[in-house]
């Protein structure tokens, strides 16, 4: 009987021996084995064609190797994927944890979300893989359903056109003591070399011999983010240690393999590299660097920099993120204005506002996480309860059930990021206009804040509220009963927003602000196109920074059309969550003019009514309609979103939930060229 040693090495040989068999075969010239795939030349990435390239990229963090900090899993060891599944086998048995990895992994990334992030305009892709979806440490076989869902994997990305990097995330026995790599609080891959290097080599050879021919493969990234631990000896026993594992493996991969890059990772978290990683017998490498929770100036990478020309080597950004929005801007022009290549993290979160998607928090795993988390001072749910919470997370995870955050995209993407504002949502004048709701775009372009970024990781900077946006504006929830569900908070002197609106009606309007202090208030004013219209507004101290109260700015024009509305904070102090616009007279010439004879209201009835009306009118022209139930106050208590209508006769029917009372319909048809506004009164019964 062969020891696991023995039949590890086996296995390797058999490998080695098949690579060197097909390379016998292969008796082509090293130049056009590569030709058709990407390669590292001089300082640069060189793409299919030859050309060079600065690939921009997003990670799949949290599909094959969940972490805890994704899933709100961090009470044992931070969440490694080994606690958090014996955390679920806990609550609902091995049969109920594998249904719930099943759906987990089906819904994290499916088909759909490949053709999103293609669409978003990424254009390659990180693949994070645990060394356990491949290999069977105890049979030391391969698992071929791991395989096949790499297999589809590449042809979801095949069909949509973006690039492959394979990661090892979490390598046999662990390349750093800490839950990313699915550790037990040792690296083992270190401390014991034999058997998890061996098995370490043995899955990269397999991994090369069915992928070398696989041109959508950008390469592979064959060890995250290492760390070597104290234990093997001082900082040149450990820089050495890498090397050598290194070179173990370029050297087991390229007998099979050479048509692919090799992304060799710094130690200490892909952050440093020694005169060890130099010269490692290959040249088609990149040196792959991860950035978090420092600066944005070229101080942070002109050792890297170095590094690169000294070794005529590219470098690629592996890993970056879970920060604010100017400071992703920031870090992605940094790496290409130095012709360096990114690749994000990651791209899906429960509950996130820093990744591309952010899934829900649905309310049967908040019990199981409150549980889990704090089960001190929580019930333990019982293994229905926990089954329903862990498999309504699961489907929760769907692109579709997911919210799209367009600040993220915007500022890893969008190259206009930086010099123009793009509306965040509609804004409507007459309306509501939510604070939350400015536009997208960087500060000192669509507001300004006075901490944009938490650059050392320290909570309390950037979004203080760390809901709903990610830039630095500070939001949070809102207890403002008559606002929205989240308010801008923490507003200091000299920091403003900005809104995109378009203005149905020239005219004379009031303004209702929410605001809430509890401290000493504020003063602020608004402005059109950058016109202040009005004078400042107090708000006053409140007696809380959730006890909301209204004040006003009264007889404002404001030109119909599109327009740049913009808060201006001349003494911080206090938060606001929304602005409502009320029209009081039209002043526009088109809105003196007599209403065509062909457009016309038809009439509302039941009136009085209660629970539902029906309202008609009637047009001589393609319209565009758009409905708003206002009360005695002028306050939209009701609204329908626009709708197209063609000529003829049309009924709405509306169900608002009114007090009992007077209101007016006002009704705006849109026929290209004018809006046209038509009233009539209705009373709300019991």
């Amino acid at each position: 009987m062969k020891s696991r040693r023995e039949r590890t090495l086996l296995l390797l040989n058999l490998s080695r021996i098949a690579g060197a068999l097909a390379a016998l075969l292969l008796i082509l010239p090293a130049q056009a084995q590569t030709q058709g795939f990407f390669r590292a030349e001089g300082t640069q990435i060189l793409n299919r064609d030859g050309d060079p390239v600065v690939i921009r990229g997003l990670g799949l963090g949290g599909w094959l190797v969940p972490e805890g900090y994704m899933v709100h899993m961090t009470a044992i060891d931070g969440g490694s994927p080994r606690t958090i599944r014996a955390q679920i086998e806990d609550l609902i048995g091995k049969a109920g944890a594998d249904r719930f990895f099943e759906l987990y992994r089906a819904n994290y990334v499916d088909e759909k979300d490949i053709a999103a992030i293609a669409d978003w305009g990424f254009d390659h892709l990180r693949l994070p893989m645990h060394y356990n979806l491949l290999f069977d440490p105890d049979t030391e076989t391969f698992i071929e359903s791991g395989f096949e869902l790499i297999d589809t994997f590449i042809e979801w990305c095949r069909k949509y056109e973006i690039d492959v990097i394979l990661d090892m995330h979490a390598a046999p026995g662990g390349q750093n003591a800490g839950p990313i790599s699915d550790s037990d609080g040792t690296a083992r891959l270190w401390t014991e070399p034999d058997p998890y290097q061996d098995q370490l080599v043995t899955i990269w050879t397999e991994i090369a011999r069915r992928y070398a021919d696989e041109p959508l493969i950008i390469g592979y990234d064959l060890i995250n983010e290492p760390v070597t631990p104290d234990a093997i000896g001082d900082g040149v026993a450990q820089s050495e240690a890498l090397r050598a594992l290194y070179v173990r493996l370029i050297e087991a991969i390229r007998q099979i393999d050479q048509n692919h890059i090799l992304f060799i990772e710094g130690n200490y978290y892909a952050t440093t590299f020694p005169p060890q990683l130099e010269n490692l017998g290959d040249d088609n490498i990149v040196y792959a660097f991860h950035k978090y929770w420092n600066a944005t100036d070229v101080g942070t990478i002109n050792y890297l920099l170095d590094f690169s020309r000294k070794n005529d080597a590219p470098l690629w950004l592996g890993e970056s993120g879970e920060n604010s929005n100017p400071w992703f801007f920031e870090v992605t022009r940094l790496a290409e204005t130095h012709g360096i290549g990114w690749n994000w993290w990651t791209h899906k979160k429960i509950a996130t506002i820093t990744s591309p998607l952010s899934a829900p928090f649905t309310p049967g795993y908040v019990n199981v996480i409150n549980y889990l988390n704090n089960p001190e001072n929580n019930p333990r749910p019982n293994s229905r309860a926990a089954a329903e919470g862990l498999f309504s997370m699961a489907m929760g995870l769907d692109l579709d059930s997911c919210d799209v955050r367009p600040g993220v995209l915007a500022s890893l993407l969008d190259p206009d990021y930086a010099r123009l504002r793009k509306p965040f949502k509609e804004h409507r004048i007459p309306g509501i206009i939510n604070a939350a709701d400015y536009d997208v775009g960087h500060a000192g372009t669509t507001y300004q804040d006075r901490d944009l970024m938490r650059v050392d990781g320290r909570d309390g900077v950037g979004n203080q509220g760390y809901e709903y946006r990610n830039d630095g504006v500070d939001i949070q929830k809102s207890e403002d009963p008559e606002g929205f569900e989240y308010n801008v908070g923490w507003i200091e002197t000299t920091e403003w927003l900005t809104w995109t609106v378009q203005v149905d009606t020239e005219g004379i309007y009031d303004v209702e602000i929410r605001v809430a202090s509890g401290g000493s208030g504020g003063l602020l004013s608004l402005a059109v196109d950058g016109e202040r219209i009005g004078p400042f507004v107090r708000a006053p101290v409140t007696g809380g920074w959730q006890k909301w109260t209204s004040i006003w700015l009264r007889d404002v024009t404001l030109p119909a059309g599109e327009h740049i509305l913009r808060m201006n904070v001349r003494t911080g102090g206090f938060n606001v969550n929304r602005m409502r616009f009320t029209l009081k007279q039209a002043t526009s010439a088109e809105q003196a003019e007599e209403i065509p004879e062909g457009m016309h209201l038809e009439g509302a009835w039941p009136n009085p009514f209660s629970g539902e009306v029906q309202l008609a009118f009637r047009t001589d022209r393609p319209v565009r309609a758009r409905l708003e139930i206002v009360d005695v106050l002028g306050r939209t208590v009701y609204a329908r979103a626009p709708e197209a209508f063609a000529t003829g006769t049309h009924a709405m029917t509306l169900r608002p939930t009114l007090p009992p009372g007077m209101y007016f319909s006002r009704l705006f048809l849109d026929d290209g060229k004018r809006t046209h506004l038509l009233t009539t009164p209705l009373t709300a019964m019991r």
